[in-house]
């Protein structure tokens, strides 16, 4: 088996032919020649496929599961990714075990799944509180059909274990789905661990651009693959094929970009270790995270982010206005440090002053620099 770069820098990739472009460009087309029957076209209306997806989808497969066959479907963003793996495997009357402490936009999408007549357990992320959910959850009148997982948890990088809480999850007829937006196939395969479905916000690490939305479910079971793929061509939640393409096109990087990152954070959260005003500092390749050692276990790079509070939302501010190497943003995965208030949005169960750091690829040492010297700036 090959290595992770040389899998990334050609994950996906045609055979090579002569004098032909060792990347295919973009297809750009709404309806291809359709002759004869068009259940045995590979192509034939825009909404329903098309060659470029079929590359990045091909690419991330392989990333996500190198040892054993996979399948992936690429969606428009993080979120209609996750609306379709949740909404294509769940019916009317079944139930979801959700985290309390996940994406911002998990509330409302709750409120969204129950409207639709699923009925929604939650629990936080860290420890057995899952466990004791789904156990719960069990014990209630509707079928769990779905455990839904996120670890790290953005934005407090909380852990579970995959592999315990899957092994749980089918013991009881539960699928179990982890979002791995935050750690991206190279630094984490949850289908490995025993996952039923990976599924990410590609607009993340995996494109690291900072240019892209785009989202996508992988799994290694063809028939959960075909229900996710159905639900896509019937809502029409397909992505463009020049994002697609850029998408595919920065995959030759990623095992770079996830070293270099991973190396980086770390790099920021022994700076900010040291600070006595800093307090909640949280990053998973720290030996003194108390999730470290289930980090060490399931985990093969610990991420880009840091997340930290301080005293209050006016030093928060201050420390974010003082920073010149990293910029006032959301999102994270990016080549270019970003950092915000989280409590700004004001979906998050966090204290005024906490920070969400994430971590691009510029050089440490001026980083570091630039951390302490907002720190000093921000402390007055």
């Amino acid at each position: 088996m090959t290595g992770d770069g040389t899998r990334a820098v050609r994950a996906g990739l045609p055979a090579v032919e002569p004098y032909q472009p060792p990347m295919p460009p973009p297809v750009l087309a709404a309806h291809f020649h359709l002759p004869g029957d068009p259940a045995v076209a590979p192509f034939g209306y825009g909404r329903e496929n098309n060659p470029t997806w079929v590359g990045l989808e091909r690419a991330i497969a392989e990333l996500e599961s190198p040892a054993e066959p996979a399948e992936a479907v690429v969606f428009p963003s993080g979120m209609a990714a996750i609306s379709a793996a949740v909404l294509a495997l769940v019916k009317p009357g079944e139930a979801v075990v959700l985290p309390t402490d996940g994406y911002q936009l998990w509330p409302k999408l709750r409120e969204r799944l129950e409207s639709f007549g699923l009925l929604v357990h939650t629990a936080p992320t860290s420890g057995d509180a899952q466990l004791a959910a789904l156990e719960s959850a069990h014990r209630a009148a509707a079928p769990v059909r779905l455990l839904w997982l996120e670890t790290p948890s953005n934005p407090g990088l909380d852990l579970c274990d995959i592999a315990r809480l899957s092994a749980a999850a089918h013991a009881r007829g539960a699928l179990v789905a982890v979002d791995n937006s935050l750690a991206t196939p190279l630094g984490q395969r949850p289908l490995q661990l025993g996952a039923d479905l990976s599924v990410a916000s590609g607009t993340k690490g995996l494109n690291g651009h900072g240019d892209v939305l785009l989202g996508y479910v992988a799994s290694r079971q063809p028939a959960l693959v075909d229900e996710v793929r159905r639900w896509r061509t019937t809502t029409g939640a397909i992505p463009g094929p020049m994002e697609s393409w850029l998408v595919h096109r920065g995959l030759a990087t990623l095992h770079l970009r996830v070293a270099r990152q991973a190396e980086n954070a770390l790099a920021v959260a022994r700076a900010l270790a040291d600070r006595p005003e800093v307090t909640g500092l949280r990053h998973p390749g720290l030996p003194t995270d108390r999730d470290h050692a289930l980090a060490v276990r399931q985990m093969r790079a610990f991420g880009c982010v840091v997340s930290f509070t301080l005293p209050d939302l006016a030093h928060a501010e201050r420390f974010l206005t003082a920073l010149e190497l990293v910029d006032d943003a959301t999102s994270f995965g990016g080549v270019r440090s970003t950092a915000e208030r989280r409590g700004r949005w004001g979906g998050d169960a966090v204290p005024a002053g906490f920070v969400r750091l994430s971590v691009g690829v510029e050089d440490p040492a001026d980083l570091v620099a630039d951390v302490r010297r907002a720190l000093d700036v921000a402390r007055g």
